[in-house]
């Protein structure tokens, strides 16, 4: 057994990771906000419930004298694992928590006797064109160069972020995509897949001192292919409407150019440029001399798929995830 500390708990992906380090044998303590979830509606008895054996400790991981004070509390422990990440990928929320949260935390991590981190980061950093990409790269970077051991998981799309058109097509509206739909692919991969993954980063002396990229089971799907999927789970016969990304550049230019005077429309462009960047790009591995995205160098992990999921969401068997912020994808 080792003593966890545990960022980013009350995420989807942080539960299930609490859920995975306890089955792994582990003594879990997360610091959580009083108000946490989607709204601040996860108060202390429902996160308890959530997190059934681990310690939470309420405070503010963003806030220094917080995290030392109500998380750390000057205790050892064996590890840090970290799924924290900023809810809107806005350049101050990205610097504040991508980033400041995590370097303040390898600082702790380094005084409480720290012997691995695990960091939850993201595959999108091999092409880092957005201001919450720098920051996770300016934290990936501190990481590496903190003397701690360190492991960094860069996921392929959740689940979560690819059922934002279930109500839509439930209603009996067609599946909306960019261009033809196959403009990019991923490997999708669930909660409780990738969480398995990050509790087994502390079991694998192999997956030390090194960036891992991981995708969920089963070949890769192009926005076309998980519309099918979709249509299929639910019965039904498959209905696209196919968008101009054009439509798109011109909105992130209106607002861009908007923006310059409305700060609300200056953060509204840069969530803009977050989803044209997704419609954009694939979240497969990158070839280093081709520089094209590849499906076969993407590794795989776990045992639900895509259609998995959207069947037990048709059979009623699994409930669609709270995506708060990341309903603007």
């Amino acid at each position: 057994m080792a003593r966890i500390f545990l960022l980013g708990a009350t995420g989807t992906l942080g539960q299930a990771t609490a859920r995975a380090l306890r089955r792994h044998g582990h003594a879990v303590v997360a610091l959580v906000r009083p108000q946490a979830g989607v709204g601040g509606r996860l108060a202390g008895a429902e996160l308890a419930r959530r997190l059934p054996g681990v310690e939470l400790r309420f405070g503010d991981a963003a806030d220094p004298a917080s995290q030392r004070q109500e998380g750390w509390r000057g205790e050892r422990f064996d590890a840090l694992v970290s799924c924290l990440a900023s809810r809107t990928g806005l350049p101050q929320d990205a610097w504040a928590v991508d980033h400041a949260a995590h370097v303040q935390a390898f600082a702790q991590a380094r005084q409480a006797g720290v012997q691995q981190v695990v960091l939850l980061s993201a595959l999108c950093l091999q092409k880092p064109r957005l201001a919450f990409q720098g920051a996770k790269l300016a934290a990936e970077q501190a990481l590496r160069t903190s003397g701690l051991p360190w492991s960094i998981v860069r996921p392929t799309a959740f689940f979560k972020s690819l059922c934002g058109q279930v109500e839509r097509v439930r209603r009996g509206q067609p599946y909306l995509l960019f261009g033809d739909g196959r403009l990019t692919a991923c490997k999708p991969i669930s909660d409780d897949d990738l969480a398995d993954y990050l509790a087994g980063c502390l079991d694998d002396p192999s997956r030390v001192n090194r960036i891992l990229p991981i995708g969920g089971p089963g070949p890769a799907l192009t926005p076309r292919d998980q519309g099918e999927l979709l249509f299929d789970a639910l019965g039904r016969p498959p209905r696209f409407r196919e968008v101009p990304l054009r439509m798109m550049d011109v909105i992130v230019g209106g607002l861009t150019q908007v923006g310059r005077l409305w700060p609300a429309a200056a953060a509204k462009a840069e969530l803009a440029r977050i989803g044209r960047y997704y419609a954009t790009e694939s979240m497969l591995v990158m070839d280093p001399l081709s520089g094209r995205y590849d499906a076969t160098l993407t590794p795989s992990t776990g045992r639900q798929t895509l259609g998995d999921f959207f069947a037990a969401l048709a059979r009623g068997e699994a409930a669609l995830p709270e995506r708060g912020d990341h309903s603007v994808f």
